[in-house]
């Protein structure tokens, strides 16, 4: 068993279910190598986790920006609890040095990893809920993801990069933007898909994500950076 006393010292989190807290960090990869284990993976935390992290962050925006709707509310939601600012985080937490994973899974530490470690940090915000509660899963959240926000804003990065390439791209070049998979790899429960984004014939960028949605939603912010369209 790995030893999670430094993590729980980090975060000031100290967990009366050990256990619980262990299995926030396996993957379901670990499972299928290691029979052995009494535990399950984190996929039902993650689920319960990623329930609570939605309902602090709308209530944190809610009362944040008062006077902006709720479409724009969406949007800032949606861009900061992106896979991609999650994993981010949960790296920067130390998260990575306590994973559980397979062989395979342990070698991959590109794209795919980052992609683990935002599932974890669900996964982790559920189990602190059900050991701790409402508001130690709260404060944990805030103190870890709210610093974010406020570039996102300042940026504009919770604009749909989809909707807002297409309007580029016709307003400038008259043509609308196509997106066509490139790769699709990895088991059902885990897939992993690379997407282009082509101006007629010519492909501008990729974009990777867990879904077809998500990759193209990154091909389209690529695009956006390589054509400079982002004000």
């Amino acid at each position: 068993m790995i030893d999670f006393s430094l993590f729980e010292k980090k975060t000031n989190i100290i967990f009366k279910d050990k256990k619980l807290l262990e299995q926030a960090f396996i993957h379901r990869s670990y499972i299928n190598e290691s029979s052995g284990t009494k535990l399950s993976h984190n996929e039902r935390l993650e689920f319960l986790g990623d329930a609570v992290l939605e309902l602090v962050v709308t209530d944190y925006l809610y009362n944040k920006y008062t006077d902006r709707d709720e479409g724009e509310l969406t949007a800032y939601r949606s861009a900061l609890v992106n896979a991609v600012i999650i994993g981010e985080v949960a790296l920067s937490l130390g998260m990575n040095d306590y994973l559980l994973l397979s062989k395979g899974e342990a070698k991959d530490i590109g794209k795919a990893r980052s992609y683990i470690l935002a599932n974890t940090y669900e996964a982790y915000v559920g189990a602190v809920y059900l050991d701790q509660g409402y508001d130690v899963a709260r404060d944990f959240i805030a103190d870890s993801l709210f610093g974010k926000i406020d570039e996102i804003v300042k940026q504009k990065l919770w604009r749909d990069a989809k909707s807002l390439v297409q309007e580029k791209s016709q307003e400038y070049l008259n043509i609308t933007p196509s997106y066509k998979v490139i790769s699709e790899v990895g088991p059902d429960h885990d897939k992993h898909f690379t997407v282009g984004i082509f101006f007629g014939v010519d492909k501008i960028a990729e974009g990777k994500g867990h879904s077809k949605q998500e990759a193209e939603q990154s091909a389209a912010r690529h695009a956006l950076e390589a054509k400079e369209w982002l004000d």
